[in-house]
């Protein structure tokens, strides 16, 4: 059985506005641009009845698109540095929606997931790169961001025994409520919601 977790898509635009951090760190090994995402939970290894439970839940849920952007990177693993990764702006709706896919998960018996949600895009895993050639890589880079996009959906995905980083599989994808027309032009939207 693959393992599943929920996520948001990035546009293509921000990603490929994200494929331009690539290069210049010794030791990493670089996400593919189209594995880009946003991991809202990860579910993990389940048998078909309960994949199927998480689908009717996930399906059930009701809440409003909202904006997002990309900006400032960092890494986790302190002085052995794992991962480079981007930020991702706080929208209050991003948390409200990751918390109540976390109720769900308990809900229908999975564990509490362990981590703190720190919604990231994972850019590179490392592998024995040098602290030092992190900060430096990081200190060239501070400033990135992309323009504001939204966010219309959140899928589920798969992944297969792999090292990590992809490829993954849409399993299903979860419409978000269309917000009132404030501002943008259809145009706007159906762009923003062109996807790798």
């Amino acid at each position: 059985m693959p393992r599943l977790f929920t996520a948001l898509e990035i546009p293509r635009n921000a990603a490929m506005s994200l494929s331009l951090l690539r290069g210049g760190l010794p030791g990493a090994r670089w996400i593919d641009v189209e594995n880009y995402h946003i991991t809202l939970r990860f579910i993990g290894d389940v048998d078909g009845r309960t994949a199927d439970e998480v689908v009717d839940r996930l399906d059930r849920i009701d809440r409003p698109e909202f904006q997002l952007a990309i900006n400032g990177i960092g890494s986790f693993g302190g002085k052995k540095p794992h991962s480079v990764w981007a930020g991702v702006s706080p929208a209050p709706e991003m948390f409200a929606l990751q918390a109540e896919i976390e109720r769900i998960c308990q809900r229908i018996g999975l564990p509490p997931d362990p981590r703190k949600f720190t919604p990231h895009v994972t850019l590179a895993r490392l592998k024995s790169s040098r602290v030092d050639d992190v900060v430096h890589y990081l200190a060239g880079r501070g400033d990135f961001h992309t323009v504001p996009f939204t966010v219309c959906r959140f899928v589920l995905l798969s992944s297969r025994d792999s090292v990590g980083g992809g490829p993954y599989l849409t399993e299903e994808v979860f419409q978000l409520r269309e917000a009132p027309a404030a501002s943008g032009t259809v145009s706007q939207r159906i762009e923003e919601k062109s996807f790798i």
